[in-house]
């Protein structure tokens, strides 16, 4: 570190040169520890670090079992009731009735209820009748009817009773689906490509890559105790279906021109009050090599991942120091012991990756996506959906990265009955564009960190622009995504959103209201994007909960009005004048 002067200070005399004062030298500052385990050692730096290394995360499940699910809610320890029970899918929800401007003023235990947000991860698999009643029985039976798609291909109930917990894992271990890391500090449920194994234009089969990962890391006390959550995408289908710049690692399917198809290895992305997109290595992965390259990413993040400020603790910050060729070579020399090869990128997509639809199968048999109003799907619609798979002769279903589902292996002759059966459950394969395009995080409603409503503003917004913009959107050549967000966290993704609604209590004409940020022209890689891009915001422009559908519908006609041939939502909001915007 250089050293730091002070300004020399003048004689008594008044005199300069040799008589002078001698110059005051600072110490050098103490550099502090970031809590990076091969460098710092493993001690550990906040509580949070503490509590994972004073009890094994992993092991508070028979505690819940044994204890907690006996004894009640009031028995439950603080740090396992806080920390721990999020190695397997459980938070507290937030008590009814506390409105957005406490959220930021009130203690967790304050905000917090009696009753849990459990999350069951999906991990790409595919859910058969079986597995698709079961979780409709535990919607309910203990979540009193709710159950939610997120954009992690997670379900999610809410009002879960610790005292369920025993009973809602038999059930869920009979069809082969689990809770474990599904929160916390750990490697999080995985997103894989909704229709693997199926599509006629796959590349390769992501499948067993994430089936061998499973079956050897997942519940692996050695990767219970990351720095912060690990967000897992694997795909093989040129839609580019996971969106894959915004996970900890990704694989996407690609064809080397010499070794065939494999995997493009992607790092550090994630979004959050700090967006970065992950970046790609440049190194072709086999599928035999996949998982040892999941396991020596994920362990560069635990051994070097900085742990002493929980804001600054996810791979991406590693990664922004150390760069991309750097991280490339400490995980071939100390993690995988071989170089592996150069690759090339993912072509850009040529479709939607939310799969809406019908689509013919490579085996003659048809997939389906379909679009429930933002993820909301409950016990009701998941058993009419087993049903429905087993009476027309389906597989059964996978969960996408957009909140929608997608039958899988409908007989050609069964597809229209599919079809007209989606209807009632409150799913279809024939959104309008703001139904298929709109996804919201959970909200105010259950979520202690949210400000604002998301779920059912958002379907009040998605009512409100197919009744006005009938005239407009039958013009437009692709979806306009709309993300709704109740923090500043991005849990719905808001900064890659062609229009992402940030949650805050907004001030209007002196009076305090729940309101939105805009983040303007995001997005992905995907058809008509070669290329990642966050989305901006206009200064001063934020809009009321009440009149989001007032602005969506104005900016969207502005588009329609003044953009030229070709041009994407996107292009246009990063070019319009701010005045177009607001």
């Amino acid at each position: 570190m250089t050293t730091q002067t002070s300004t020399p200070a003048p004689a008594a005399t008044g005199e300069t040169g040799e008589h002078a004062a001698p110059e005051r030298v600072r110490p050098p500052r103490a550099t502090r520890p970031n809590g990076q385990w091969k460098v710092d050692g493993t001690a550990p730096l906040n509580h949070n670090e503490v509590f994972k290394q004073e009890a094994a995360p992993l092991g508070v499940r028979e505690r819940i079992e044994t204890t907690y699910a006996r004894d009640g809610f009031d028995s439950i320890a603080d740090d396992d009731l806080h920390g721990r029970f999020r190695w397997w899918g459980l938070y507290t929800q937030r008590k009814p009735g506390i409105d957005g401007g406490r959220t930021a003023t009130l203690e967790p235990h304050e905000l917090e209820d009696r009753y849990f947000m459990l999350r069951v991860r999906s991990d790409g698999q595919v859910l058969d009748p079986a597995a698709l009643r079961v979780l409709g029985g535990i919607s309910a039976d203990f979540a009193r009817g709710s159950a939610d798609i997120t954009d992690r291909q997670n379900i999610q109930y809410h009002w879960i009773e610790i005292e369920s917990m025993p009973e809602i894992w038999r059930r869920l271990d009979a069809v082969g689906l689990e809770t474990t890391t599904a929160c916390g500090d750990s490697p999080r449920g995985f997103l894989g490509s909704p229709v693997a194994g199926i599509a006629a234009d796959e590349i390769i089969d992501p499948t067993p890559v994430i089936l061998e990962i499973k079956r050897r890391y997942i519940g692996d006390p050695e990767l219970a105790n990351l720095p912060r959550k690990f967000k897992t995408a694997i795909t093989g289908h040129p839609s580019l279906d996971v969106v894959h710049e915004i996970n900890d690692i990704s694989l996407v399917g690609v064809i080397h021109p010499e070794l065939g198809p494999g995997y493009d290895l992607w790092v550090g992305g994630a979004l959050s009050t700090t967006p970065r997109l992950g970046e790609r290595l440049g190194v072709f992965v086999t599928e035999d090599q996949a998982p040892d390259v999941w396991h020596g990413v994920i362990r560069i993040f635990r051994d070097y991942g900085y742990r002493r400020l929980r804001n600054k603790a996810r791979l991406k910050f590693l990664l922004a120091d150390w760069g991309t060729e750097r991280f490339r070579d400490v995980l071939e020399t100390e993690y995988l012991g071989y170089r592996l090869p150069d690759g090339p990128p993912p072509a850009p997509a040529t479709r939607p990756g939310d799969h809406v639809g019908v689509h013919e199968q490579k085996d003659g048999r048809y997939y389906v996506g379909a679009a429930p109003v933002v993820g909301r799907v409950g016990g009701h619609t998941l058993t009419g959906l087993a049903d429905l798979v087993e009476r027309v002769g389906a597989d059964g279903a996978r969960l996408t990265a957009h909140q929608k589902v997608v039958v899988l292996g409908v007989p050609a002759d069964r597809v229209d009955e599919l079809l007209d059966g989606l209807e009632p459950l409150g799913l279809t394969a024939r959104p309008s564009l703001f139904r298929r395009s709109t996804i919201a995080c959970t909200g105010i409603e259950f979520c202690k960190l949210a400000i604002v409503d998301t779920k059912d503003t958002a379907a009040r917004v998605i009512t409100e622009l197919e009744e006005r913009l009938g005239d407009v959107t039958g013009r437009l050549e692709r979806p306009i995504e709309l993300n709704v967000n109740g923090c500043p966290n991005s849990c719905a993704r808001i900064q890659t959103a062609d229009i992402g609604l940030k949650g805050q209590i907004i001030t209007v004409d002196g009076e305090q209201m729940p309101g939105f940020q805009v983040h303007l022209g995001g997005g992905l890689v995907g058809a008509g994007r070669d290329a990642g891009e966050l989305g901006r915001t206009v200064r001063g422009l934020k809009v009321p909960a009440a009149e989001v559908g007032d602005y969506v519908e104005r900016v969207v006609r502005r588009y329609d009005a003044e953009h030229t041939a070709d041009e994407t939502f996107a292009q246009w909001a990063h070019r319009a004048d701010e005045e177009a915007l607001r």
